[in-house]
């Protein structure tokens, strides 16, 4: 009898064992950012943009799986692989570029956390930013590796709170799905440029560095995995794995973005509030509304993703910035074998809390964030789509035509809402 428990156990514990840097990345893509850039779309075109969250998931999926796939293959992230197969310019003038980008994100985000919990219990905003800063950075650096990717996949269970949210306020269900399979378009400025921040939240260049580089971490301290291209016995079975983590981890993504959708657009469009400026403006605007238990939980949501957030940032901007400059890098080393990766990590966060000192406006640094994650986007999606279809990259692992196409289209999505920002400039 005890055995056949034992026996029942071990699905689901498998299951949770598969899904590891695509479940993380996915859930950091929601971040306080990311949830004040819902909440505007939400609040200025109620269910008319839920469509959105449904056209990028299979945009996102392929891209990241891309990016898993190469750091697997090669054993080391994208930035390592630009590195050895292509300018080192480019190089450098993309992790400029993208460390420009996690600063100004991890400092708008860091900032919205501190307004969730001044909202939740009052006191001053700025020390909340400096020990959310300094909570993420000491667990970053001081926590062993497993220990802390363990913690990050059940930190995003924090998300749920959303979908708790939507349920406790009424919401037209009939007229969400319709919405969301039949894209109600407007053809003026204001909506191209709220695609423009939904593209530029969900398809972020950040989250290709960090999975790519979880992937080639989680093979260097597994003493029985290889790189594929030396290993390629592994390779089945890992190519799986990494195909369910990834979509799982964006499905989850762009599923809790969805409800954040539709509960501002219940709530502060059903009520004429069209113009919010963040992610705690929309949770203190929901408390009149929806009542204190919706508040608190959008409240508590912030603070959640920003504690797996804030850390992925960092990390993905030390990653690439480590690989490409040959440092020793890696989460799963002693501080004191990767200096110069950690104090990478320690400096983006800093400048990040720094950032808060200066009286920025919200919809100004979101939308300064979106234009560099999507001008950086489209050459690191351009030259991880070239690389993961050269055999002197990917050996035997070369990516098969349909995840090319996909992969592809995703890329030109990403160029195509480059030129609606440009052509939408004036406008923002």
């Amino acid at each position: 009898m005890a055995a056949k428990k034992r026996n029942n156990k071990k699905p689901p514990q498998r299951f949770w064992q598969i899904l590891g840097p695509g479940l993380i990345t996915g859930a950091s893509d929601d971040d306080p950012s990311g949830i004040g850039t819902y909440s505007q779309v939400g609040a200025q075109f109620g269910y008319g943009m839920t469509w959105v969250m449904l056209a990028t998931y299979p945009l996102m999926s392929a891209i990241q799986e891309i990016s898993a796939r190469i750091g697997r293959v090669t054993g080391q992230g994208l930035a390592g692989n630009m590195r050895r197969h292509h300018s080192a310019t480019l190089l450098r003038v993309l992790m400029f570029s993208l460390l420009v980008a996690n600063i100004v994100n991890l400092g708008a985000d860091l900032g919205a956390m501190g307004d969730a919990v001044k909202l939740l219990i009052g006191g001053p905003r700025f020390a909340y930013v400096v020990a959310f800063g300094a909570l993420c950075v000491g667990l970053e650096i001081f926590m062993q590796y497993r220990r802390y990717c363990y913690y990050l996949k059940w930190t995003a269970v924090v998300l749920f709170a959303y979908v708790a949210t939507a349920l406790s306020i009424h919401i037209p269900w009939g007229e969400v799905l319709l919405r969301t399979v039949v894209p109600d378009f407007q053809f003026n400025a204001k909506y191209l440029v709220a695609i423009v921040a939904v593209m530029g939240t969900t398809i972020s260049p950040y989250l290709f560095f960090w999975q790519s580089s979880q992937e080639a971490e989680d093979e260097r301290v597994d003493p029985k995995a290889k790189p594929l291209r030396m290993a390629p016995q592994q390779g089945p079975s890992e190519i799986r794995r990494i195909r369910i983590d990834t979509y799982i981890g964006m499905f989850f993504s762009n599923a809790i973005g969805w409800f954040i959708i539709i509960t501002v657009a219940g709530t502060l469009n059903a009520h004429g509030i069209t113009d919010i400026d963040s992610s705690s403006q929309a949770a203190e605007a929901l408390r009149p509304l929806a009542g204190p238990l919706a508040f608190t939980l959008f409240a508590a949501g912030i603070i959640g993703t920003g504690l797996l957030a804030i850390p992925v940032l960092a990390g993905s901007a030390a990653y690439a910035v480590a690989e490409a400059l040959q440092w020793p890098v890696g989460l799963a080393r002693l501080p004191l074998e990767a200096k110069a990766f950690y104090a990478t990590i320690a400096v983006a966060t800093l400048l990040g809390v720094a950032f808060n000192l200066f009286h920025f406006d919200p919809i100004k640094a979101l939308f300064w964030s979106a234009v560099v994650n999507g001008v950086v986007a489209v050459p690191v999606m351009a030259v991880t789509m070239v690389m993961a279809r050269q055999k002197k990259v990917m050996g035997d692992f070369t990516l098969g035509w349909t995840l090319t196409i996909w992969g592809w289209i995703a890329t030109i999505a990403m160029t195509a809402v480059v030129i609606g920002m440009a052509a939408t400039w004036n406008v923002s």
